[in-house]
């Protein structure tokens, strides 16, 4: 059975090879230009994935300071003062803090479109649309996905959408920096991008490339985007991931922290001990040096 996909994102849609635009077919797309060809899968996703290799041109600027913005902390994300949406009542995933759920935007006009980059079982479905957006799932392989294809190659025109999330991805991305040039691409001017990486995890699911603060700022300038926060996940500590997600995979969640516990209150301790004889507040580079992942919100 095949997922529908409404007329707004037909219109939006590009053969990821050459960029042009796609046609309807009843097997599913046909591109004007190269004559490429592009099926429905199994699941019933249209799968526009590579079918030929496609190379791409990224020019790097070196010698300019990477910290260019003073004002950039890397602190915990705090609750955003003004948020644009309410989401109470609405069904929210564990994973999406109401920190997080407190930068999304409210769609501003009628079919704005959300893009969901590595989109899963699409379980930030609701919340998209809750915000107002009309939802497009995209994955390279999940069958959820209401479209396949590959982040370093984004099937769809120019400014297509007024926000993206991607969470859990970039540490799978084999060319970061390739992926955030195409985020770029397809957001409106003053779009919003909002996402997560990996850090201190372990190695999982073909991970690439596990980013520090810096790693994640760096990645985001270079494709172009004005980066406003980068926050260590406080909740989601390396001794926590590793021990959730390589110590102890599939133990209960409760009781892998509750083994973890003494080494967690020790590490506390050293580092308050640290505050005292130094008479420095270091807590905030104890969560950002020891966090799992970090969280990016970005505009274009």
């Amino acid at each position: 059975m095949k997922i529908p996909l409404s007329e707004n994102i037909w219109n939006i849609l590009t053969c990821p090879y050459c960029g042009h635009i796609l046609d309807k077919t009843p097997e599913g797309a046909a591109c004007r230009n190269c004559r490429a060809l592009y099926r429905y899968s199994d699941s019933g996703a249209l799968d526009l994935r590579l079918q030929q290799k496609k190379r791409y041109t990224h020019e790097y600027e070196i010698g300019s300071p990477l910290l260019i913005k003073p004002g950039l902390k890397f602190g915990v994300l705090k609750k955003n003062e003004n948020p644009e949406v309410d989401f109470n009542g609405c069904e929210v995933p564990s994973h999406l803090s109401r920190e997080r759920l407190s930068y999304f935007p409210k769609a501003k006009r009628e079919g704005s479109i959300v893009l969901d980059l590595g989109c899963g079982n699409v379980n930030h479905r609701k919340v998209c649309e809750h915000a107002g957006f009309e939802y497009v799932g995209f994955d390279y392989w999940s069958g959820g996905a209401q479209i396949l294809g590959d982040a370093h190659a984004l099937p769809f025109k120019d400014e297509s959408f007024d926000f993206i999330i991607s969470f859990a991805l970039l540490e799978h991305i084999r060319f970061p920096f390739v992926m955030m040039r195409e985020a770029h691409r397809v957001l409106h001017r003053g779009g919003v991008f909002i996402g997560t990486v990996a850090f201190l995890e372990p190695f999982h699911g073909g991970s690439f490339y596990h980013h520090t603060h810096l790693g994640t700022l760096n990645s985001l300038l270079e494709g172009g985007f004005k980066v406003e926060h980068i926050a260590p996940n406080e909740k989601w500590s390396v001794l926590i991931a590793q021990a959730n997600m390589g110590l102890f995979p599939k133990m209960p969640g409760l009781l892998s922290k509750t083994l973890i516990m003494p080494i967690e209150i020790l590490h506390r301790i050293w580092w308050k001990i640290s505050d005292i004889v130094s008479n420095k507040n270091t807590n905030e580079f104890r969560i950002r040096n020891t966090t799992g992942a970090f969280t990016f919100i970005a505009r274009r």
